[in-house]
């Protein structure tokens, strides 16, 4: 998660993946990251590095607040590391689609928003076939759910402000 300061408020960084068939997020929303590669020394060098790779904002170390709860095994065996940053204006202001493959477009979401009840929404996505339904937050024409909900919750939970879309 990265946020900096809004037009009025904190506001949190996504970004809505590229449709690929090969990719099993294909379209969703989420936060800039991705997976580690054999140089990558830790957890929180692989979202620096992925950070700038696919939005063109470089985070440091320095801007990390803190971490939220490790997701081990979310799927084909792989272990989510969630890191929270901050940045100034000056580091927001460089976020951009840096690789269209991935990433279709940034944008930021003011944080009040996200805890608004009438943003909730529902989403049906089929899983393994199976219809399910989903909480989401709707932010124009984008759906926040899943994984990404859910780690906004758990951040929301950490600052005692858990999100309507799981009450």
């Amino acid at each position: 998660m990265i946020f900096a300061e809004g037009p009025s408020e904190l506001d949190v960084c996504f970004i809505r993946r590229t449709e690929r068939r090969d990719d099993p997020w294909s379209g969703h929303v989420s936060f800039p990251g991705g997976r580690a590669e054999a140089d990558d020394t830790c957890a929180s060098a692989v979202a620096e590095r992925e950070t700038f790779e696919e939005i063109g904002m470089t985070i440091q170390q320095s801007q990390r607040i803190g971490v939220l709860p490790v997701l081990p095994k979310i799927r084909r065996g792989l272990t989510l590391f969630p890191f929270v940053y901050f940045v100034d204006k000056a580091t927001r202001s460089t976020a951009m689609v840096n690789a269209p493959k991935e990433v279709a477009s940034v944008f930021w979401v003011p944080f009040s928003h996200l805890l608004d009840p009438q943003a909730v929404t529902q989403l049906e996505y089929s899983r393994d076939e199976l219809p399910a339904t989903f909480p989401a937050v709707q932010f124009g024409d984008h759906v926040i759910w899943g994984l990404t909900l859910h780690l906004v919750n758990s951040f929301a939970k950490i600052v005692n402000k858990p999100l309507p879309a799981f009450e």
